[in-house]
């Protein structure tokens, strides 16, 4: 049975979905708009490293934006709107976390510092290799879920 056709995700209709990431909007949203699926927009993504500059472009341009509203309005009530906006688009930067949490930027250091140190330790090179290597497993699959 014939591989079905990846659907391209054409010129026009990438330029509609970076707007809508450009004023905040989401990939959900701008699939909607456009009347496409965000798997067909992720995939074009993936095949398409020029669109991916853009939309990455467009997502910066909203935080930005959000960023210059705080600034401008620090002595005025209205900087709440754009700290709510950063708060739920961009979480890992701007949410505010329970105390006594750790960030995936924190553990993958921690676990460096831990992997150098078993390094050190372990006489056996083949098991020093064996543990790097589980280690390095774990995080690739706790950075995964935190993708997703």
């Amino acid at each position: 049975m014939p591989r079905p056709r990846r659907k391209v995700i054409l010129p026009d209709m990438q330029d509609k979905i970076c707007a809508m990431l450009a004023v905040g909007g989401t990939l959900s949203m701008a699939a909607q708009f456009t009347g496409c699926h965000v798997a067909s927009i992720r995939a074009e993504l993936r095949y398409n490293p020029e669109f991916a500059e853009r939309l990455k472009k467009a997502e910066l341009r909203s935080e930005i934006g959000f960023l210059k509203s705080i600034h401008a309005a620090a002595n005025d009530q209205q900087w709440r709107a754009a700290a709510w906006a950063l708060e739920r688009l961009f979480p890992d930067r701007y949410a505010k976390r329970p105390p006594r949490t750790v960030s995936l930027d924190e553990l993958t250091e921690l676990t460096k510092q831990i992997t150098e140190a078993i390094v050190s330790e372990v006489p056996a090179k083949l098991y020093r290799q064996r543990l790097q290597q589980r280690i390095e497993e774990l995080l690739n699959t706790l950075r995964a879920s935190a993708d997703t």
